[in-house]
């Protein structure tokens, strides 16, 4: 399975839209099922295929106390069938038409998501209706899915250091709220998992009223709507509405700092990120000033960070910045280095921090803001030339807690973000009590 984790929410931050009507001239339309399902068209005639993907609104940070990793691994078990098609038969079925498909897990959904010409939509249809409510799964079905999601976890987090510091930092940075573990899951956890947690969590979450169905591609509105009504409309909601309720994160009192040794890690590297609020919680002119903020920090050849610390001191081989802002309850702006032979993190953190105050103190230009806002759009323009991506970003906008609306108005908030919006979001954020700083040293380095 195709996994995003950290990826997905800082890919919706630098993807987010131009105005559809300006950038690809895309008529999207929407409306909810009876049943409370959320359905959105996103035209695309460019070829005749379609992109079919339902959301749910449920995620690693929904998971119970104690059974970190079970939405992910319900993603897993979602492929082992149902009565009507049997274990193997839905990737069977939809490679025997020609189709891709595939799913991913983050923090605040879970989605599953088929390609395929646009005659087979009402067959992938029926096939994502069924698994939404009459999964089958045995005690002897989960053991293996369980040991592949094992070896996932060796694979990509065991065997990575920087892997593991990134989740000590998520771990270190929410002291509370379940951002602080990992979507994958721990391994203690993960190895006790069992089928009912699996089913628990499938009962619990997988409702037509939790669900996202988005389809794009060569296909009409009226078209989408009469199938959806056909295959997903008749499903039935079996529990009861509940919140969407999750520890709130108290407010930061001390800056952390994690130190991690590694035999594997050949040079230092530093990393510091701070938390910010949600995109849900701000306007979305805030949101994007806080974007070109750390574009303007870190976001190429260009940016402060890389002329102060690698082309003018020689202290760094390499500088960033980025912004995860399309998560549900918190969003994290971060910095990270790595210092030059002979250099030490201190002499790199220090001079960072001094790049940083500077920059609140006398605020940025009005050439840096032009520079970063063209950079924004121009990316988005080339990322959103795919029927995929267009699926996707309206996907996390609405399982995020935001509107079609916020992503309709993305072009005209960028071009009104101010130098005065952007500095003000520079001294909001960047307030060390709300940080966590870490540093992944070779072993028996010091820092």
């Amino acid at each position: 399975m195709i996994r995003f984790m950290r990826l997905l929410p800082l890919f919706f931050a630098v993807l987010a839209e131009p105005s559809p009507a300006h950038a690809l001239n895309v008529d999207v339309a929407s409306f909810t099922l009876e049943n409370g399902m959320q359905v959105v068209v996103v035209p695309d005639h460019r070829a005749p295929v379609v992109t079919h993907m339902v959301w749910y609104k449920a995620g690693a940070a929904d998971e119970p106390p104690g059974k970190a990793g079970v939405a992910h691994l319900l993603e897993h078990l979602m492929f082992k069938g149902t009565e009507k098609h049997p274990e193997g038969s839905f990737s069977r079925i939809i490679r025997a038409n020609g189709g891709h498909e595939n799913a991913f897990t983050t923090q605040d959904y879970t989605a599953y998501y088929q390609r395929i010409t646009r005659d087979r939509l009402p067959l992938v249809m029926e096939l994502e209706a069924d698994r939404m409510q009459n999964l089958v799964l045995t005690e002897d079905s989960v053991p293996p899915e369980r040991s592949v999601v094992l070896e996932e976890r060796r694979e990509r987090t065991e065997n990575e250091p920087a892997s593991l510091l990134g989740e000590q930092l998520d771990a270190a940075l929410y002291t509370a709220h379940p951002y602080g573990k990992p979507v994958i899951g721990w391994m203690t956890e993960v190895s006790e998992l069992t089928r009912a947690d699996a089913m628990d969590f499938y009962s619990q979450h997988y409702e037509p009223r939790n669900a996202i169905l988005v389809v794009a591609g060569d296909v009409s509105a009226d078209e989408v709507k009469r199938l959806a009504e056909r295959y997903y409309g008749v499903l039935q909601n079996k529990q009861p509405p509940t919140d969407r309720r999750r520890t709130t994160e108290p407010p930061p009192t001390a800056e952390r700092r994690v130190i991690m040794r590694d035999a594997r890690a050949t040079t230092p590297t530093w990393q510091r990120q701070y938390l910010t609020r949600a995109a849900r919680d701000l306007p979305q002119r805030e949101e994007l000033a806080i974007t070109l903020l750390s574009e303007i920090l870190g976001g190429g050849t260009q940016s402060r960070l890389y002329q102060k610390l690698t082309v003018q001191q020689k202290l760094a081989a390499f500088t960033g910045a980025w912004f995860t802002g399309g998560q549900l309850d918190y969003g994290t702006i971060g910095l990270y280095a790595a210092p030059n032979p002979g250099v030490s993190p201190d002499q790199v953190e220090t001079a960072i921090d001094a790049v940083l105050a500077e920059l609140v103190e006398k605020g940025v230009t009005q050439e840096e803001l032009d520079r970063s806002r063209e950079a924004s759009l121009a990316e988005a323009v080339y990322l959103l030339d795919s029927q995929d991506a267009l699926a996707r970003l309206f996907g996390v906008a609405l399982a995020t807690g935001q509107t079609l609306a916020d992503v309709r108005n993305w072009e005209n908030d960028l071009q009104a973000v101010t130098v005065a919006d952007v500095n003000a979001a520079a001294r909001s954020v960047f307030d060390r009590r709300a940080s966590v700083t870490g540093l992944l040293l070779p072993e028996g380095k010091t820092p």
